[in-house]
């Protein structure tokens, strides 16, 4: 059993709270944030620092927002500790850096929490895609504005869980990027964005990005050699159509997808790097830098 220290109880630390409660993989010894708003049956603290002299943790959960990334995972690397970080790892490439470095210094076991990877129908898609010829990628990221976004635009909150995509289910690397944004209704950042890429062996991508759209849109589309994918992240369903003919007709198969929470076996795999090593498909931050890299370049 690992015990874990979750710091960051916003919205999204919620979602973690409940999940490393539910799983018998982890022992939560302590919780941290700035204030406490609710009652806990952990230990809270109010100052990291006094957590870290305090606390009995062997791995802590970083769930702040993206600027303070650096500060709270240099802290906890300076004590010793293994990393689970919301993506992306830090603001800049800079920044990320720092904390590889100071994690390489200490041989600690990190990963960024890219959570789209432990999405049921990105696994079954991926192994559908073993062997085949892939021609192009397309995926499409939208929906209304969530106001607990305020530190960095769509292209840092979002695309990077797409840009992550497309290396992680092809295989392949991104040699050329275009990027295509403007800002509508964020008071300081880019909302709207359509992002296109060439990858090796000749693939194209592209991701369409927004918090326009007043309905929520996740969906991977595919083409290969052999057939084209379909895939709904939301519903974590998958369909492949195939065999065409000339008189336009085609074979659709329904491939399948055990459905599970995304958030329960990423931090499934989290406990078994910890106790293994063994990284289950877990970002690295060398991934998260190549994201952070691609995503804030200017076009």
């Amino acid at each position: 059993m690992v015990k874990v220290a979750l710091i960051g109880l916003g919205s999204m630390g919620q979602n973690h709270y409940r999940v490393l409660k539910s799983l018998s993989e982890f022992q939560i010894t302590a919780l941290c944030d700035v204030q406490q708003t609710k009652e806990y049956d952990e230990p809270f603290y109010t100052s990291l620092d006094e957590m870290l002299e305090l606390a009995d943790f062997d791995a802590a959960v970083i769930v702040v927002p993206t600027f303070l990334h650096k500060e709270v995972a240099l802290k906890c690397l300076a004590k010793g500790k293994d990393l689970f970080i919301e993506k992306p790892v830090a603001s800049n490439t800079q920044e990320a850096t720092e904390i590889l470095q100071a994690a390489k210094a200490i041989n600690a076991k990190v990963c960024i929490g890219y959570i789209e990877r432990f999405n049921p129908v990105v696994e079954a898609l991926k192994k559908e895609l073993e062997g085949k010829e892939i021609y192009s990628i397309g995926i499409t990221r939208v929906g209304p504005f969530p106001p607990r976004i305020a530190d960095v635009g769509i292209l840092t909150d979002l695309s990077v869980h797409d840009i992550d995509l497309i290396r992680y289910i092809s295989g392949h690397e991104i040699e050329q990027v275009s990027i295509y944004k403007s800002q509508k209704i964020h008071n300081h950042h880019e909302d709207n964005a359509i992002l296109s890429f060439k990858l090796s062996s000749e693939i194209v991508a592209s991701i369409t990005t927004n918090w326009l759209t007043p309905f929520r849109k996740r969906t991977i589309e595919v083409a290969t050699k052999d057939g084209y994918y379909e895939a709904n992240l939301m519903e974590q369903d998958l369909t492949e159509y195939s065999e065409y003919q000339r008189n336009n007709s085609y074979v659709i198969r329904k491939c399948m997808v055990k459905k599970e929470e995304p958030l329960v076996r990423e931090h499934k795999a989290f406990a078994q790097f910890i106790e293994t090593g063994d990284r289950c498909g877990l970002s690295t931050i060398e991934d998260s830098m190549i994201t952070l890299d691609i995503s804030s370049r200017e076009q």
